[in-house]
């Protein structure tokens, strides 16, 4: 029994983190270009930018959405900083094209956004982050998607800026990982949830969010999935930003993340049931929810596992020991260094994997407790580009 549970643990943890790649990988590549490319389609749409005390930032922002490559006369720019008490109404009054919404109260990005769509009259709406900067072609090639009826949202890809430190490298080299992932998601049938940095709706679709969710992206095109709608993952519509200022700051980020995964897996139930949509199924439970659940649970287990097995039978079952507690080691080496704010160079891996898988726990402890408010405190980030 104790041999069984320990290989069929590491099955399970080796196929989260790259059989499942590999998987998608070949799939992707069989039916990629089966489906015709997007035509040119220009419609009228709403750019959307949720900010909190971001008035040091509000300028370059505008600008940056104002040097989009689209039809000025069928782009509107909406700005909403609810709760927001530093100077981001002077920021933005410079700019006569910008409907600027605002409250004293903050509620955080779900309510604002819910707030927020009920000025929306365009047929497609784009939320993005403030602090993120655009390529010139993202609005077209977001859009451009709509043509066809079955696409209910389209994501685009978001692309961090390493500025050498671990936290940027670890985020940088994570989100490369994860956009070969949702690439594949996105070929095979649809994305298995959008990034809040540059993510775009058909606006008869989106639907206002509970007033404590979390991952309002995520829960929100899944739900457009749930509904039968295709979210299509478009890499040439990109959202640059900087990295978390630090470890400490990327660790609160990823706890807050995966306290909102268990949010997101109790709400999205009906994705569970492989006799509705098979393929959606698959795809959520493999690229999601083993990562917010049963993986990191049986990471941990794999170590006494391990222990005893070496104990028992010695062999194979002491290098993988070995190599079990070199891996971990060198996370802990990794840290160690980062926090003199050294370069943390290979050790990176084992890091940032470590600290990602860690981080599901107190995630789900926060969830069970109630702990992780909606609007949580703003991450701090490097300077911004």
């Amino acid at each position: 029994m104790l041999i069984t549970t320990f290989w069929m643990a590491l099955a399970i943890v080796l196929y989260t983190y790259a059989g499942y790649a590999v998987l998608v990988g070949v799939w992707a590549a069989a039916v990629r270009g089966r489906r015709p490319a997007a035509p040119t389609f220009e419609p009228e749409v709403t750019l959307v930018v949720p900010a909190y005390n971001e008035a040091a930032i509000l300028a370059d922002k505008v600008r940056n959405c104002q040097a989009l490559d689209y039809p000025a006369d069928k782009l509107r720019l909406l700005f909403i900083t609810d709760g927001s008490n530093d100077n981001s109404a002077e920021a933005l009054a410079e700019f006569a094209e910008v409907q600027h919404l605002h409250t004293p109260e903050r509620a955080g990005k779900s309510m604002a956004e819910n707030r927020a769509i009920r000025y929306v009259t365009t047929p497609f709406v784009i939320f993005t982050d403030c602090n993120t900067v655009l390529n010139p072609e993202a609005v077209r090639n977001l859009v451009r998607h709509y043509a066809d009826a079955t696409v209910g949202a389209v994501s685009g890809e978001k692309r961090v800026l390493n500025d050498g430190t671990a936290s940027g490298a670890g985020e940088g080299m994570y989100w490369k990982y994860e956009s070969f992932l949702k690439r594949c998601d996105s070929d095979i049938y649809s994305l298995m949830g959008a990034a809040g940095e540059l993510v775009s709706f058909r606006t008869s679709l989106f639907k206002p969010l509970e007033a404590d969710t979390i991952l309002d992206d995520f829960v929100q095109s899944m739900r457009i999935v749930d509904a039968g709608f295709r979210v299509v993952y478009e890499p040439e519509a990109y959202a640059m930003e900087p990295p978390s200022f630090s470890l400490k700051d990327e660790w609160e980020r990823k706890v807050r993340i995966c306290a909102g995964g268990w949010q997101a897996m109790s709400r999205l139930l009906s994705l569970f049931n492989p006799l509705r949509q098979p393929v959606v199924a698959f795809l959520y439970v493999s690229h999601r929810v083993l990562r917010w659940s049963l993986t990191p649970l049986l990471l941990a287990l794999l170590l006494p596992l391990n222990a005893a097995l070496a104990l028992a039978y010695g062999g194979l079952y002491s290098l993988l020991l070995a190599g079990q507690a070199l891996f971990y080691g060198a996370a802990a080496l990794g840290w160690w260094r980062a926090a003199q704010g050294r370069p943390a160079g290979p050790l990176l891996v084992p890091l940032y994997f470590t600290m990602m898988n860690v981080a599901v726990f107190l995630g789900a402890n926060r969830f069970f407790r109630n702990r992780q408010p909606a609007a949580w405190a703003k991450a701090q980030r490097a300077t911004a580009p």
